[in-house]
């Protein structure tokens, strides 16, 4: 009787002997490296890690936001986090620290929704000590920051820092130029004395080292968060809302109204493109000490100020938008550039941080030359219709496909593990 399997044609060729064995080659090599990653995730270490900040959600700005989606970073890699901060009346909902250390609150002067922490040094320093605090990373240089700096010298831990806003920048909006050189010498003794100071781009550790902080510096740039910022959150009722009719197009600012967010040049060129004759919107969203100096300029009547917006309605106000306009030029990084690029928007900005970093002029929007402010205007003037708009605005979120949390996550993990490996 013949075997069933006796007709079939098997090839023994040392071809097929070769392509066999490297198969197996291949499989076993691809389950050495999957135990490798394995062993390592196993002995990986976890860090127990003091985050000292004197802003924190549901506070809305980008420093506290950037935060939050690093704490959540590393709580989910398995790192225990102590969190310091200052009271607030009411709690983050997005997240829970291991542990939590409030101190008294004092508001900002000029900035009524913002405040520093008392440096109540002998709470803060027995927090960290109790937390068993493996590394004490500070995000902000005021008064907490600086008690908390003094906690770790005391306990003999490894510090490192945040640096996430130009206050040597900021301090000529507010007739405080001659703090500049104060705040300056300050910035760099404090950050000094940490042995890492995080950045959010080259551009910021430029900056940096030209006014002489010489300790180490590392990027850990930020991210976006592509689920909840989408162009899914398009809604024509609210654009009707706005009194947008299909030949109009609506212009989006959102961010603090400060003077040093220059949103006032925003208006004055909107107030120009009206007297032009040309369809157009103002949206401006968020809250700040210079809202009624803004709300009475000339042609303020028209703007729709919605106050400071989260959730959906911030969402939605992005996606239903038709261009993003941003005249700040004294940003660390910008994350509300990102925010607008994932819904869909194309970007008019000056040319440097996140806008540097994402925007291609001509293609996802306009980059302007910082300090230019006339181009910035001709920027708005030149706008195109709509129908080009929306084509630059899939360029700007496909400009974001890879831009999530979970890279620069793995670079603040891998800077904490510098320091603290630096001091053993």
């Amino acid at each position: 009787m013949t075997h069933p399997y006796a007709d079939l044609d098997y090839d023994w060729s040392p071809n097929f002997r070769d392509n066999f064995k490297a198969f197996f080659e291949q499989t076993n090599n691809n389950q050495r490296i999957a135990k490798k990653n394995t062993l390592e995730e196993l002995v990986r270490p976890r860090l127990r890690v003091a985050i000292v900040t004197e802003t924190w959600p549901p506070e809305i700005n980008g420093v506290a936001l950037s935060l939050l989606q690093l704490c959540k970073g590393l709580q989910k890699l398995g790192h225990k986090i102590l969190l310091i901060r200052p009271e607030q009346l009411q709690d983050c909902r997005e997240f829970e620290p291991n542990k939590t250390c409030t101190v008294k609150a004092q508001s900002i002067p000029k900035y009524a929704s913002l405040q520093f922490g008392w440096p109540q040094f002998l709470k803060v320093r027995q927090a960290i000590q109790e937390f068993s605090s493996d590394i004490v990373h500070i995000v902000t240089e005021g008064p907490l920051g600086l008690s908390a700096l003094q906690s770790a010298k005391q306990l003999n831990l490894p510090v490192s820092s945040g640096f996430h806003s130009p206050f040597q920048d900021m301090s000529r909006f507010f007739d405080l130029a001659f703090l500049v050189k104060p705040i300056q010498r300050y910035l760099r003794w404090f950050h000094n004395s940490t042995q890492l100071t995080c950045v959010p781009n080259r551009e910021t550790e430029s900056a940096l080292r030209s006014f002489g902080v010489n300790c180490k510096l590392c990027v850990v740039g930020r991210g976006v968060d592509t689920q909840r910022f989408s162009i899914v959150h398009r809604s024509e009722k609210l654009r009707e809302k706005w009194g947008a009719t299909p030949d109009c197009t609506v212009m989006l600012y959102v961010g603090r109204l400060s003077p040093e967010k220059q949103v006032g040049t925003i208006i004055d060129a909107y107030q120009d493109m009206r007297q032009q004759g040309k369809k157009v919107i103002l949206v401006v969203v968020g809250d700040g000490p210079d809202h009624r100096y803004l709300t009475q300029m000339a042609s303020a009547e028209s703007i729709i100020f919605t106050g400071a917006l989260s959730g959906d309605a911030l969402t939605s106000a992005y996606a239903s938008a038709d261009v993003f306009v941003f005249a700040s030029q004294v940003e660390t990084f910008g994350n509300v550039v990102l925010e607008a690029m994932a819904s869909a928007l194309p970007v008019v900005a000056f040319d440097y941080a996140c806008a540097q970093q994402y925007v291609v002029n001509g293609l996802s929007g306009w980059l302007v030359e910082k300090g230019d402010e006339m181009s910035f205007k001709q920027a708005l003037y030149h706008l195109p219709e709509r129908l080009v708009l929306q084509r630059m605005g899939r360029h700007a979120l496909e400009a974001t496909r890879h831009a999530g949390w979970q890279y620069p996550v793995q670079q603040f993990e891998q800077a904490l593990y510098e320091v603290v490996q630096s001091c053993r």
